[in-house]
């Protein structure tokens, strides 16, 4: 439903002044590899029944702020991000008057303040009372040190939950078993698989 999506974006700029593109990029502005969908998604997205993880867990599924809009600042592509393209959507998204920014990216470790462009430009943004949402980092689920380290951010990461998916496990050789994990389909590789048979 087009009207649908028409009232829930209600802006959106791209950048790329490093030529980033790769033939996997879908230019300018849809989204090629999901990853801003997933995002906005969790932030804003409005509520959907019969939501599930391959048919786990199934029920309504929302985003935090369902009721919000969003403006997309589209400023990494396959082959990378630009640290000035970063610190130029920054500045857009200051003088646009957002409410909130969610950056959802991460370096492959932390940088110092005054190099990451992540830090600076929300440092910028604070300033104009606007909070700064990252990851926590951006290479999980392995185990990896957190990027996104300032403390005028407010950063977020995976976590697991205490509840219990069971399911039937069958063998080749026609057993079948009971077997639940906390954290299905996939596993925390920071610490042992939780199987219980």
């Amino acid at each position: 439903n087009v009207q649908h999506f028409d009232s829930k974006i209600i802006g959106a700029r791209y950048y790329n002044s490093q030529n980033f593109y790769d033939t996997t990029d879908i230019i300018p502005l849809r989204d090629s590899v999901r990853h801003g969908t997933h995002t906005a998604s969790i932030e804003a997205g409005r509520e959907v029944a019969g939501a599930s993880v391959f048919g786990l867990a199934q029920g309504i599924a929302r985003g935090g702020i369902s009721n919000a809009r969003i403006a997309v600042y589209k400023v990494c592509w396959a082959m990378g991000c630009s640290i000035a393209d970063i610190l130029a959507a920054f500045d857009d998204a200051i003088a646009d008057g957002v409410d909130i920014i969610s950056a959802s990216f991460g370096m492959s470790a932390a940088y110092t303040f005054t190099d990451d462009p992540v830090a600076i430009g929300s440092f910028h943004a604070l300033k104009k009372g606007i909070l700064t949402i990252t990851a926590a980092g951006n290479y999980g689920p392995l185990c990896a040190p957190i990027s996104n380290v300032s403390p005028w951010l407010l950063t977020v990461g995976a976590s697991t939950i205490d509840r219990k998916f069971v399911t039937q496990l069958a063998l080749g050789n026609g057993k079948t078993f009971m077997v639940s994990n906390s954290y299905l389909p996939y596993s925390n590789f920071c610490r042992p698989r939780n199987f219980h048979l």
